[in-house]
């Protein structure tokens, strides 16, 4: 299921080049999961180590997540 999610999300992901040449990504569903690479490549792999730690500190401490695409990973309170 979490890798599900982060494929998801990784879908959602949005590029830019910046001046200095390196490249600025984000994932706008899940605030402030956002990275820099020197190459598109490079910033893909940080953006990605980014929303896994993100992700880990969500569930570690209870927080809300997005649902991303029908995926959700919040604890149901029966």
């Amino acid at each position: 299921m979490l890798v599900t999610f982060i494929q998801a999300a990784m879908e959602h992901a949005t590029y830019e080049k910046l001046e200095t040449g390196e490249y600025y990504g984000e994932i706008p569903v899940c605030p402030g999961v956002w990275a820099e690479g020197q190459n598109l490549e490079a910033c893909r792999r940080e953006l990605q180590e980014v929303l896994e730690d993100w992700l880990m500190l969500k569930l570690r401490d209870g927080d809300e997540l997005p649902v991303v695409d029908g995926i959700d990973l919040n604890l149901q309170k029966v």
